[in-house]
């Protein structure tokens, strides 16, 4: 159970709940175990009357008992519901918490953490493995201490009355409790291989839904079924082990309990033929006394396996918990930007898959001026533009903004004044003014249908039958690839930011649409510094400086008109792409 000490500081937080929820199953225990006095004294009563005069005397007193017997467990039910209104309600609350740990540290893990974790098993860890560890905090809690209040005042209880009676009641417990000590270890291995093959599923699943269009355009939906259904095979196969084991439990500790009853039934009878027992109330207590043993013991088995696959469960969320960000925000008080950008000697390789996306990486590019930087696909353009808003770290070199090295600026700040239009656009299932309005908070209508102008998709919204009030489907799926890029350029113009990164954001739309696009861009992001990441020369030829980039190295920069004179890489492109817009 190491894995759930990491719970303790949550549990710490609503020990009064918890400390109540204990004392109200101590007290509804005891009420139980008093009510069934009696019933034996009931019972004796009634036996006395027969016995002796072969009619029901101390009607009077067998009404008083019978009063008791009704009472009791109305006041025992109105204490399990406060026990369960504390134990059960601090379980829910640190669920809400852990869940709330877990997201927020999400949300502090950099892009290379997302890069080697599947989203459905980061989904799988905050949903199912966080509900098992609640049943721990809930069930888990509350049942064991039920089990040990009930069963010390039960012992101390039936000690007082029959010693002997009392042996046979609890002899079975310790080879119960040795038979659930090595079945919990199968069930422990067990419950992990079923949460792994949970995980992998959810992962599996997700991935399809992703790319459903993918799967139908290239006719792979039988290939993908015979897929999931082996997946889903391989966690049936390993849930229905894991049911087996499970199953096996509570009949066999039925079979304990059920001899249990046998010797008492035969001790009890044989200690009152004998004259041993002088009440035939008693027999019947002890018999009460191990019903009520029944199912806390039996839930011993339920719990044990409770806590096994919460312990399971807490490892893997500890797992991403300990899991610390490369990219941490040192500086507490604000930096303001102005956007000046230089690279020092910057080399980049990714840690996952070891390839070098840049090497030696030198410029300089002054506040509120324009760099476009092309390359060919893989050249490190994105890279180059991701470590400008420090979603990596420089491997080698330094990146400095304003003339201080990133580590050096307070992250949210930077960030603030960064306005990133990805290569692959992303809107959210909202309506087209929500993705639009996303990166400021209190952008008006006015203003999104100002900054869609300028980004040359007012036109397109409109014609949609809810305008900007249309949902936009999961990742933008009902929008072409074009609508999708100029809704992300408003999305970013809309923040108005100190630096502007455009990762070739304009590829699926016309040349026409690009030159008005850029044009807007120009006229809203005076005074600001602009980065354009392109395959096009025309994104490129109005920038302040242009960088061509070759295998992750400058191979050519200066501006449109001295690349032109120096030849090389830029003018071979200019002019292939000049021949193709004369052709076309």
């Amino acid at each position: 159970m190491k894995e759930l000490l990491s719970l303790n500081k949550l549990i710490y937080k609503y020990k009064w709940l918890l400390f109540w929820g204990a004392i109200f199953v101590i007290a509804t225990n005891f009420i139980s175990v008093y009510a069934i006095r009696y019933i034996g004294k009931a019972i004796n009563l009634i036996d006395d009357a027969f016995s002796k005069t072969g009619e029901p005397a101390g009607v009077k007193q067998l009404l008083i008992y019978g009063s008791i017997i009704i009472v009791l467990p109305i006041i025992s039910g109105i204490l399990t519901f406060f026990q369960r209104q504390t134990i059960i309600v601090a379980s829910r609350h640190i669920e809400f918490d852990l869940k709330n740990v877990i997201y927020q540290h999400y949300q502090e893990l950099d892009t290379s953490f997302y890069k080697k974790n599947r989203t459905g098993d980061l989904m799988n860890r905050i949903s199912e493995d966080v509900g098992y560890v609640r049943m721990y905090l809930g069930p888990g809690i509350m049942y064991p201490i039920n089990l040990i209040s009930l069963a010390i005042i039960l012992i101390v209880e039936m000690l007082f009355i029959n010693k002997t009676l009392t042996l046979y009641t609890l002899a079975p417990l310790p080879i119960l409790s040795v038979l659930i000590y090595f079945i919990s270890s199968i069930i422990n291995r067990k419950s992990r291989e079923v949460q792994e093959e949970q995980s992998n599923l959810s992962s599996y699943v997700q991935d399809i839904f992703s790319g459903i269009r993918v799967i139908k355009s290239f006719n792979k939906e039988e290939q993908i079924k015979t897929a999931y259904a082996q997946n889903a095979n391989n966690y049936k196969r390993k849930s229905i082990s894991l049911a087996n084991i499970q199953a096996f439990f509570f009949p066999m500790m039925l079979l304990v309990i059920g001899i249990s009853q046998i010797l008492i039934l035969y001790a009890g009878g044989a200690a009152y033929i004998n004259g041993e027992i002088e009440e035939i109330g008693t027999v019947a207590q002890f018999f009460m006394y191990l019903n009520m043993l029944i199912w806390p013991f039996a839930s011993l088995g339920w719990i044990s396996m409770v806590v096994q696959r919460a312990e399971a469960s807490m490892k893997r969320i500890n797992e991403f918990l300990k899991a610390t960000p490369s990219v941490v925000n040192t500086v507490t008080e604000h930096t303001p930007i102005e956007g000046a950008i230089s690279f020092k000697d910057v080399s980049f390789t990714y840690e996952n898959t070891g390839i070098k996306a840049l090497s030696n990486i030198t410029f300089d590019l002054p506040a509120g001026k324009t760099l476009a930087i092309l390359g060919k696909t893989g050249s490190g353009k994105t890279t180059l533009a991701e470590l400008i808003a420090r979603l990596y770290d420089p491997t080698e070199g330094v990146v400095l903004m304003d003339g201080k090295p990133l580590e050096e600026l307070n992250l949210n700040d930077l960030r603030t004044q960064i306005g990133f239009v990805p290569q692959e656009a992303f809107l959210f299932s909202e309506t087209l003014a929500s993705n639009i309005a996303f990166a400021a908070d209190d952008a008006s209508r006015e203003d999104i249908i100002k900054f869609a102008k300028k980004a040359d998709v007012h036109h397109n919204i409109i014609e949609f039958q809810e305008g900007y009030d249309t949902k936009v489907g999961e990742r933008g799926v009902t929008l072409s690839g074009g609508q999708k890029q100029r809704i992300s350029i408003a999305r970013a113009l809309i923040k108005d930011p100190r630096i502007l990164i455009f990762d070739d954001s304009l590829s699926a739309v016309d040349t026409e649409t690009e030159e008005n696009i850029l044009q807007n861009i120009q006229e809203v992001a005076k005074q600001k510094t602009i980065v354009i990441i392109t395959h096009r020369v025309s994104s490129a030829k109005h920038a302040d400086k242009i960088i061509v980039l070759r295998e992750g190295r400058i191979a050519q920069e200066g501006t449109h008109e001295s690349l032109l004179e120096q030849g090389g890489e830029y003018k071979e492109l200019y002019e292939m792409q000049l021949n193709e817009d004369g052709n076309n």
